[in-house]
């Protein structure tokens, strides 16, 4: 029985209801003034954070103050591993087995909007809720997939950034980039590509051409040299000069580090290359892993992104590396300034701070050189929220998911309930970071595969019921996977009875049986032989 996206959405007004299991009522203030939201976004940002010890290397200071000056949910991961549906998850609220947005695929359908309507109906967004609760809601940079909104615009914002802040339109720098990352009222959030051009373009054409790394001199980049990210940061410290007549919503989404892996030289400075020190590998690591694992482990470029990157050598492997660390260090100090701003601002005694990244990132780890897989490089985000006025932070431990934002500030800001809201307010963490709240975090990439994790496991189950396991507490890098032995077959029980039951097929499809992007891979696989570093 074929069952629309409305019922499932309404089943979800269940789900969001257990919200009340972890609230706390009404908004922050003394006085009875809701409380502003400085909501700042970071693309493609892993654990690579002094705080959370992702990277031995990882050069942090203005990320480390704030979340040690936060309530740090140093176990929170997001709700699909990939930047489209992961930001309309967290902005809508709700799962993309519920509203069938799993990839960027669906985002880029040009009816996009016209889909998103016929899915939310009445159900409104996140800044769209805070808009029409009174907020005057502002946006820079990145907060949707791309850029400032996917739809919604004039419903979500009542102020945009402009878009000369947002482009530039050298033809020299764009060409460079052979024509990547044209996203309209967006243009080249993506650029500038390295001066001399991607390192797997050569090689491997397009399809590898955003895998690359290289440090920038001013005149390399455009808009008179001055990065996007510096951009967005200048134009959020200006609003937070302000005086505002309502409580006010500022989103503000830096793009890097987000391929391609370029900044200022002096960030790659603080990196020199013979110093990188590489993730862990272990060459046998695919040698338990399921089909399905292997096939989003593959990447885009023919053949597999890690034997593209093998192939280059050693030396573009540290520059991966090297690129990532100074990109993180660059998007660090933009987000300094704008902490910075609101702290020297009439506004700090009266705003909360909320820093998330959409998804996790793999630098080499299972052979991996991009997001998209179910593992904890993929999934784990940085995730803090800080009160007006906190000066302490505290941390906790318990598995949460981007998700459960929406619920969370809505009872912050004192703002209505959102029935359709799927995830689990953080409140009650945020008042006591040992509360036990017994729900795990889900993450979705593609059709019926899930990743489920609580505080010391990862079950990882396939469309195909193929099965990994991890327990953290002795294989925190997941090397070893544990599905197929039976004293762990409760645990999986445990885990498998989160994982949603009813789940809609992708936007755009009646039924299955055309497959997606992994069944075309699989397919080829079938000819061609699965990639020698993938048996």
């Amino acid at each position: 029985m074929k069952i629309s996206r409305r019922s499932f959405i309404q089943a979800a007004s269940a789900v969001g209801a257990m919200t009340a299991l972890n609230s706390v009522a009404g908004p922050m203030t003394a006085k009875g003034e809701k409380p502003n939201v400085l909501f700042i976004a970071v693309d493609d940002l892993n654990d690579w954070l002094g705080c959370l010890k992702g990277h031995p290397q990882a050069k942090t200071p203005n990320l480390d103050r704030l979340l040690r000056s936060s309530t740090n949910f140093v176990n929170a991961h997001c709700p699909v591993p990939v930047c489209g549906p992961s930001r309309n998850a967290l902005l809508t609220g709700m799962r993309p087995s519920t509203t069938g947005w799993y990839s960027n695929r669906e985002l880029g359908m040009k009816n996009f909007p016209e889909i998103a309507e016929q899915v939310l109906g009445d159900i409104p967004t996140l800044p769209q809720h805070f808009k029409n609760n009174g907020y005057y809601t502002m946006v820079v940079g990145k907060i949707s997939h791309h850029g400032l909104y996917d739809y919604r615009k004039d419903e979500q914002w009542s102020e945009l950034a402009p878009k000369w802040v947002l482009a530039g339109d050298d033809r020299k720098f764009l060409e460079r980039g052979q024509g990547y990352g044209d996203y309209g009222e967006n243009d080249h959030k993506y650029y500038p590509f390295p001066a001399e051009g991607s390192q797997t373009f050569p090689m491997f054409g397009k399809k590898g051409l955003s895998l690359c790394a290289g440090p920038l001199d001013r005149d390399d980049i455009a808009n008179g040299g001055i990065m996007p990210d510096e951009m967005f940061a200048q134009w959020a410290v200006d609003k937070l000069k302000q005086d505002y007549d309502k409580p006010f919503f500022l989103g503000c989404g830096f793009v890097r580090p987000h391929v391609p892996y370029t900044a200022p030289r002096e960030y790659f400075e603080r990196f020199p290359l013979d110093e990188i020190i590489l993730p862990e590998y272990l060459e046998n690591d695919m040698d338990d892993i399921p089909l399905y694992g292997k096939l989003m482990t593959h990447g885009f470029i023919n053949g597999g992104d890690h034997a593209a990157v093998q192939a280059i050598g050693m030396k573009f492997q540290k520059e991966l590396i090297q690129g990532y660390l100074a990109c993180v260090a660059f998007v660090d100090d933009q987000i300094g300034k704008v902490v910075n701003a609101l702290e020297n601002s009439k506004h700090q005694d009266n705003t909360i701070v909320v820093l998330w990244g959409d998804h996790g990132q793999n630098l080499g780890e299972h052979t991996s050189w991009r997001k998209m897989t179910l593992w904890e490089e993929s999934t784990r985000v940085p995730l803090a929220i800080r009160l007006p006025k906190q000066a302490k932070g505290q941390e906790t431990q318990q598995a949460v998911n981007l998700l459960d934002l929406y619920p969370t500030l809505t009872e912050l800001c004192g703002l209505p309930h959102v029935k359709s809201n799927e995830g689990i307010s953080l409140n009650a963490l945020i008042n006591n970071p040992n509360f036990d709240r017994k729900f795990p975090s889900i993450t979705t990439w593609g059709y019926k595969n899930h990743a489920v994790c609580d505080e010391q496991y990862r079950y990882i189950r396939y469309r195909d019921d193929s099965e990994e396991l991890y327990d953290h507490k002795t294989d925190p890098h997941e090397h070893h996977n544990l599905a197929n032995k039976f004293e762990y077959y409760q645990v999986k029980v445990d885990l498998a009875k989160w994982i949603p039951q009813n789940q809609v097929f992708p936007t755009g499809m009646t039924d299955f049986s055309k497959g997606d992007w992994l069944e075309a891979t699989k397919t080829r696989w079938e000819k061609e032989g699965v990639p020698e570093h993938l048996k």
